[in-house]
């Protein structure tokens, strides 16, 4: 692909370190992202901060997702692509934590194979992981391939901001597709946070009910914004319906419920509906 502009300036590892500014780790779980691994991390290479390295999780894939990321990392030896197979169990978070485990940034970036990120993601988490008191930071994403908005730049930061502050006492979010954890706090959480061997939460929400319960502040940043595919939306009415109840399931295992969190169940339920509707 190349719809991303790759900068032509040279990226050694000592460039990657700005001032004091914390380092930012990349970790992209991924199973089977042949078809969007390479516009993921094209839009990684294009960052105007470069990441101190980028972890791509391996998880049982059997298309052409390792040859795709072992292309790039070829192709661009000074990005510091790495490549890890976790094929020890299959999910999201046995894959998730083995990159973790594997990341040295001061800060844990934390998206999907399907993310795209600004230009200017990684400068964005840096700057907000310069106040201390911040131990997690998510931000607002655009769904870039929903057939109802075409290719307008439809962001659901309002939404987001608008949920955000509903909900922030009993428990803010975090967003898998678009998050980052400082490294000290994930360690704090590490032994703590759910392993979902059953796999029905949602392990993002699970980090951040996790790091409020342990006192850790996780911030909304709304210029830290990433793309994301709306691809769920082609799902069958069944499995999306099982995959908003994860919302309710996560909440429910820490004894947590009151209706604020449960409004992205809904909106998202929605959405889906919208846009069944609009297609036919």
């Amino acid at each position: 692909m190349t719809d991303v502009d790759i900068p032509r300036r040279r990226r050694g590892r000592a460039a990657r370190a700005v001032a004091s500014a914390p380092t930012v780790s990349l970790v992209i779980p991924a199973f089977n992202e042949e078809a969007t691994i390479e516009r993921c991390l094209l839009a990684v290479l294009a960052q105007t901060r470069a990441p101190w390295e980028v972890i791509v999780v391996d998880n049982r894939s059997t298309d052409g997702t390792a040859e795709t990321v072992r292309r790039l990392a070829r192709a661009h030896p000074e990005a510091g692509i790495r490549l890890l197979r976790q094929f020890d169990a299959q999910g999201l978070v046995p894959t998730r934590n083995a990159g973790f485990a594997a990341a040295t940034g001061d800060v844990l970036g934390r998206i999907d194979a399907d993310s795209v990120l600004a230009p200017d993601w990684v400068e964005n988490v840096s700057r907000a992981m310069e106040d201390p008191a911040v131990g997690a930071v998510t931000g607002p994403v655009t769904y870039y391939d929903v057939p109802r908005f075409g290719s307008l730049p439809v962001s659901d930061d309002l939404v987001r901001r608008t949920l955000w502050h509903l909900g922030r006492r009993r428990c803010p979010f975090l967003y898998g597709s678009n998050m980052a954890i400082r490294a000290t706090a994930w360690k704090s959480i590490e032994h703590a946070a759910c392993p979902d061997h059953e796999d029905v939460l949602h392990e993002d929400i699970d980090l951040a009910v996790h790091l409020k319960q342990t006192g850790i502040r996780v911030a909304y940043a709304p210029r830290m914004r990433a793309g994301v595919s709306a691809r769920r939306l082609d799902s069958s009415p069944a499995s999306f319906r099982a995959y908003t109840h994860r919302f309710v399931a996560t909440y429910e295992s820490h004894g947590i419920d009151h209706w604020t969190l449960r409004a992205p169940r809904h909106l998202l339920q929605g959405l889906f509906w919208a846009t069944r509707r609009g297609r036919r």
